[in-house]
């Protein structure tokens, strides 16, 4: 998959999608937001950081440090303003070079790790955006099973900090029924001895959930819940749920 390209795409998808929606609209999945906040912090997200990379910082940036970090008032300049944005983090990229190491949410990471974080970023806050207005999320299915190995990547680094989020001597599988996808849509975490791990491993788990990538996707982002999703749910639900409780962002 060509992270940049599929970075450009997805921004440029969100930006259509509210384009002409009403800026106040609730999003549910983002308590306390409006459409107008979320299309703010997608925008600002990326500009921001793109600044850490092309300062090669070692911390992040303040929110109110971010150049440039309001959209225009007029909606056409504003969606050129929000589309500019992956591009600066590209540019910024091709500048340090991909391998210079800089701040990241998950520890000083090579500055090309930003672009598949902000791809899923995106992704994601498209799909808020998608269930405030009712209308159909779709992703290409090698997008979305790489971004439930992205997620998953990122709460076990979570749980170093916090609660494990499953617990130990437990496990949890996931298993998307998409054609093609092959040892990439399956997902098994573990909690053994050595601690917290995932891989592509099948197996059954002690809870497992089976569904399309998307909602499987839909679901371990906790934008949906897997009752309102075509995923079948076997084992102790138990385990899915403590991972729920224990895997905000």
């Amino acid at each position: 998959m060509d992270f940049r390209a599929a970075l450009l795409d997805q921004t440029q998808a969100f930006g259509e999608l509210i384009r002409d929606a009403d800026p106040s609209t609730p999003v549910p999945t983002c308590p306390d937001w409006t459409l107008n906040q979320l299309f703010r912090h997608v925008g600002r997200g990326t500009r921001w950081a793109a600044q850490i990379i092309a300062e090669r910082r070692t911390e992040p940036v303040a929110p109110r440090e971010v150049r440039n970090g309001k959209p225009p008032d007029d909606p056409d300049a504003a969606i050129d303003w929000l589309n500019d944005g992956p591009q600066q983090v590209i540019n910024a990229i091709d500048q340090v070079g991909p391998d210079a190491r800089v701040w990241t949410a998950a520890g000083m990471r090579p500055a090309g790790w930003w672009i598949r974080r902000l791809l899923h970023e995106v992704g994601g806050h498209r799909a808020d955006a998608a269930l405030a207005l009712g209308v159909d999320y779709n992703l290409p299915p090698e997008q979305a099973a790489d971004a439930i190995s992205e997620w998953i990547e990122l709460m076990l680094l979570q749980s170093q900090r916090l609660q494990p989020a499953v617990d130990r001597g437990r496990t949890l599988h996931l298993h998307a029924t998409d054609a093609g996808l092959g040892p990439t849509g399956e997902w098994t975490v573990v909690h053994d001895e050595h601690g917290l791990a995932w891989s592509h491993d099948h197996g059954k788990g002690d809870v497992a959930l089976r569904g399309p990538v998307r909602d499987l996707l839909l679901a371990i982002m906790r934008r949906r819940q897997v009752q309102e999703l075509d995923i079948e749910v076997f084992g102790d639900e138990a385990v899915w749920d403590a991972w729920l409780q224990r895997t905000p962002f």
